[in-house]
């Protein structure tokens, strides 16, 4: 893919898999207002721009909308799935506050990453075959020790169905 347009760094995998800010299960929605000129709103600008594809990617679960240009303050708003809202002001702030403030009220903590990615590797028994996104191996034949597949390294003649038939057709 071509690194084209403002700043593409921000649209590989390797930028979007250093964001940070991992909501709680309880965010569903986050909006962000902001202008577009002015100095109040340059932070909210900045985070818009780098933090939000990083928060995107992190949390596929929330929808996230950009409010331009509708009122005189920055500020970021956080609808709870018990109905609660977070008002966050961001006037004045550098995105990297924000965002360091984002994350202190609704990020999940340290300890509960490390807990869920723990609980996800328990959960990738290496006994278990299918596709890669959810198992450790596609076939039995990546297993050491295993017959590798048929369509990869051709097996021997006595393993061969085809060929035990026509022994037995040559003894009689």
């Amino acid at each position: 893919m071509p690194m084209k347009g403002r700043y593409p760094i921000r649209r590989t995998l390797e930028y979007l898999q250093k964001g940070d800010i991992v909501f709680k299960n309880t965010v569903k929605i986050m909006t962000v207002n902001y202008n577009t000129h002015g100095e109040l709103s340059d932070g909210a600008r900045k985070f818009v721009f780098f933090n939000i594809p990083q928060i995107q990617y992190k949390n596929p679960w929330v929808q996230v909308m950009m409010f331009k240009n509708l009122t005189p303050s920055p500020f970021l708003k956080f609808y709870l799935d018990d109905g609660d809202q977070v008002l966050v002001d961001a006037e004045g702030k550098d995105h990297k506050d924000i965002s360091q403030h984002v994350k202190k009220i609704l990020g999940k903590s340290e300890e509960v990453l490390q807990a869920e990615e723990l609980a996800r590797m328990v959960h990738s028994n290496p006994a278990n075959f299918g596709p890669k996104k959810y198992c450790l191996r596609e076939c039995m034949c990546e297993v050491e020790g295993q017959v590798p597949c048929p369509g990869l390294i051709p097996l021997p003649n006595e393993m061969r169905g085809k060929y035990k038939s026509q022994m037995k057709g040559t003894e009689v």
